[in-house]
């Protein structure tokens, strides 16, 4: 009896952390965005477009979102990547144990869609 009890709780511990070791659904993300002349874009409205890619630097995106955050007086733009304008799948949708992921951010400092500044 007391071996059905122990093993129904150990159970029940491990079944919770599993729970709670799953992939996020919210990633923090931070950069400093700087113009075509090389000067920071301060406090300032930007567009950003942020896109998770399967595979490689060049793969499918499986995840894409976009962001209209403004800058601090450093240039330093904060935002939360996926709580942003949903464009392609889901955060949750990701299946994080397919391989490597890559980040894409596209930025236009102008706060439209003509994203200017691409990195990955």
């Amino acid at each position: 009896m007391i071996m059905k009890k122990l093993f129904t709780l150990l159970s029940a511990a491990v079944l919770s952390l599993a729970l709670f070791s799953q992939a996020p659904e919210k990633m923090s993300f931070q950069a400093v965005i700087r113009n075509t002349s090389g000067e920071l874009v301060k406090n300032t409205v930007i567009g950003m477009k942020i896109s998770i890619l399967n595979s490689s630097p060049t793969g499918t995106a499986v995840f894409v979102e976009t962001h209209t955050p403004t800058t601090n007086i450093n240039g330093l733009v904060s935002l939360v990547i996926g709580e942003g304008n949903p464009v392609t799948g889901t955060m949750d949708g990701i299946d994080w144990s397919e391989g490597m992921y890559f980040l894409k951010t596209e930025t236009d400092p102008s706060g439209g869609t003509n994203y200017t500044i691409t990195g990955t």
